[in-house]
């Protein structure tokens, strides 16, 4: 039988080709704390994107996720009941690793249990956060009778917040506490912790507009959309095209802001923590490959997704570790990578 350590070290490959690339580069014991954080927040976002049920009940499994988290008195038989209920609202077509990451919620829960206790609280406070989040934001779009994006830009990078900047937060304390080095570089750590998981989300939202589309899902403001000539129904239309490619190279550029405050944040961390440098340089540098091949790119809106090349991945991360120490050869690389390329 596998224990709860194995299971989540097994299970994180299976729900994220990314995360299992560079949690593995960081240092013990954060290398297993991010993997159980990180399978939290995945089944949190499980319940976002594959929950189907009656809104009321939805909403109560945020919470109560949110809560077990907390690892209160007889949170296993509170998991076990989380379970359940939250395996009844799932869609048929759920991803089957998924569904077994959320039937392997008690076995996640254990592994944060048996965690050093200072980490507890950094963990909590994520997933309480994104978890209200996510109940907020789907209450609001399920509330209206058709897709048509959120409200505006300061919307989307609240959302963004929510599901990945309050992971940068919880990083940042981690690291600060595990790093006496990269506490002495709070300064600029905590400014740019949130922008550091918003860069990587919207750049994912932005990569996966169509196929969110084909889901029934839109993540884009509308104010923008409309300022384009724009709407949800037309977005993916051949006679808009050059008027989404627009949109979406304005979107870019705000994702690129985003990457320039993540990049400062990398460098900020120390140089003798390598792993926790590569852990957050390797996933920026993806996105800035991916924004290239988004920018001016109207195949974004085809049903063939866009991607990087395996190839491309890894001479970025070799290059990456080559140079982890040198802040002038990151900043050569994060510089040459800037330019659309075919990748």
């Amino acid at each position: 039988m596998e224990t709860p350590e194995v299971f989540t070290r097994n299970i994180l490959p299976e729900v994220s080709r990314t995360f299992a690339l560079n949690i593995p580069v960081l240092p013990e014991p954060l290398d297993l704390v991010v993997t159980v954080a990180y399978l939290l927040c995945r089944i949190a976002d499980t319940l976002e994107d594959e929950g189907a049920g009656a809104m009321p009940l939805r909403m109560d499994l945020f919470a109560d996720l949110a809560n077990l988290v907390t690892l209160p008195d007889g949170w296993e038989g509170q998991a076990d009941t989380f379970v359940a209920t939250a395996r009844s609202v799932l869609r048929p077509q759920a991803p089957p690793a998924e569904v077994r990451l959320l039937e392997g919620t008690r076995t996640v829960l254990r592994a944060l249990a048996d965690l050093p206790p200072w980490t507890h609280p950094h963990v909590a406070r994520c997933v309480g956060t994104m978890t209200r989040g996510m109940s907020e934001v789907t209450q609001e779009l399920e509330g209206r009778h058709e897709v048509n994006g959120l409200a505006n830009l300061e919307a989307l990078m609240t959302y963004c917040y929510y599901v990945a900047g309050t992971v940068g937060e919880m990083l940042t304390g981690l690291f600060m506490d595990f790093s006496a080095s990269a506490k002495a570089t709070a300064g600029v750590l905590e400014p740019r912790a949130q922008a550091f998981g918003r860069a990587l989300q919207l750049t994912n939202i932005l990569k996966d507009v169509r196929e969110d589309l084909d889901r029934g899902i839109c993540w884009l403001p509308r104010d923008r959309l409309e300022a384009h000539g724009l709407t949800v129904k037309t977005l993916v239309a051949p006679e808009t095209r050059t008027r989404a490619v627009a949109l979406l190279d304005e979107l870019v550029a705000v994702a690129r802001r985003e990457v320039e405050s993540a990049f400062e944040y990398s460098l900020a961390l120390p140089v003798e923590e390598s792993g926790l440098r590569l852990f957050c340089l390797w996933p920026l540098f993806f996105a800035v490959l991916t924004l290239g091949k988004l920018e001016h790119n109207p195949a974004v809106f085809d049903p063939a997704p866009v991607k990087v090349s395996r190839d491309a991945i890894k001479r970025v991360m070799v290059a990456t570790q080559e140079n982890v120490a040198s802040d002038a050869a990151l900043r050569s690389l994060y510089q040459a990578l800037q330019a659309p390329r075919a990748a």
